[in-house]
C-alpha cells in the first residue's frame, strides 16, 4: 500500500492490500477499506464504514459521517459501499439510523459525481449514476442501472425502479416505475427509458411488451392499482412483471403515473 506521510490513519482502521491514501486524507478507526481502494487527498472516511475493492474516493468527499437527522442520538449504525465505485469531489454519504434499519448501502460500479449526496438508510443498487449535485434523501431505494440527473432531488422514502432515468433539475416526490423516464421541475412520468433499454441489450419483444403494458397502465379501466393487478395476471414478459411487482409492493409513497 501507499500512504502519504500527512494522511491520518486512526488506530483500528483496516486497510486492504494495494490501497493508496493521499495527502491529508483521514481514515477513521472503524473504517474497513478493501483491496486497491484509492483515497485521494483531503478525503474523509469515518464512522462504521466498509468500502469494497477498487473503489476510488476523490478529494473532499466525506463518507460515513453522522446522518442529517435530528432524531439521531449517536446510535451504532453503518455504511456499506460495494466494489469499483467512483465517488467524486465533495460527494457525501451518511451512515444509517436506528429507526431506519441502521445501515446505508451502495452497490457496485456506481458513479457519484461532484457534490452528490446519499442520505441515511438509503439503499442504492448497482451501476447507478448520480450526476453533479444530485441528492438522494433518507430511506430511499434506488434500483440497479438508475441515472439521476444533475441538481435533482429524491424525496425521502421514494423508490426508483430498475433502469429508470431522472432528468436534470427535477424533484421526485413519488415512486418511479422500473424503466420510467421522469423529467420536469416537479417530476412527471413522461414515458419509458427506451434508450437505456436498448443500450442494455433488452430484446425488442420485451421492449414492445413494456410499451404495451405502459399504455395499459395509462389508459385501461379501473384504478391504477386495478390495472397493475390485471396486467400482472395477463403478462408473460419478465420486464412487465418486474414493473407490476414494483407497483404492487408495499410503499410509503404514491406513484408517478403515466399521462
Amino acid at each position: 500500500m501507499t500512504i502519504h506521510p500527512t494522511a491520518v490513519i486512526e488506530p483500528g482502521a483496516r486497510i486492504g492490500e494495494g490501497c493508496e491514501i493521499g495527502a491529508f486524507a483521514i481514515i477513521g478507526p472503524e473504517v474497513t477499506l478493501g483491496d486497491r481502494v484509492v483515497v485521494k487527498s483531503h478525503a474523509v472516511i469515518t464512522g462504521w464504514t466498509d468500502i469494497g475493492d477498487e473503489t476510488v474516493v476523490f478529494p473532499f468527499a466525506v463518507i460515513g459521517e453522522v446522518p442529517q437527522d435530528l432524531k439521531f442520538r449517536g446510535e451504532k449504525t453503518r455504511l456499506s459501499i460495494g466494489k469499483r465505485n467512483r465517488i467524486r469531489e465533495g460527494a457525501t454519504m451518511n451512515v444509517g439510523t436506528e429507526g431506519g434499519g441502521g445501515i446505508t448501502t451502495v452497490g457496485d460500479d456506481c458513479l457519484f459525481m461532484t457534490g452528490s449526496h446519499v442520505g441515511h438508510d438509503a439503499h442504492v443498487g448497482h451501476r447507478v449514476i448520480l450526476a453533479n449535485q444530485a441528492a438522494v434523501a433518507g430511506h430511499c431505494v434506488i434500483g440497479d442501472d438508475v441515472i439521476i440527473g444533475g441538481l435533482s432531488g429524491i424525496h425521502q422514502w421514494v423508490r426508483i425502479g430498475h433502469g429508470a432515468i431522472i432528468g436534470a433539475v427535477t424533484m421526485v416526490t413519488n415512486d418511479v416505475l422500473p424503466h420510467g423516464l421522469v423529467q420536469g421541475p416537479r417530476g412527471e412520468l413522461d414515458g419509458l427509458n427506451l434508450v437505456g433499454l436498448k443500450r442494455r441489450g433488452v430484446e425488442r419483444s420485451e421492449i414492445t411488451a413494456l410499451r404495451a403494458g405502459y399504455q395499459m397502465l395509462a389508459q385501461g379501466e379501473g384504478t391504477f392499482l386495478d390495472r397493475a393487478r390485471r396486467l400482472h395476471d395477463e403478462t408473460e414478459s419478465k420486464h412487465v412483471t418486474e414493473m407490476t411487482d414494483f407497483i404492487l409492493a408495499a410503499t410509503d409513497r404514491s406513484f408517478l403515473t403515466p399521462k
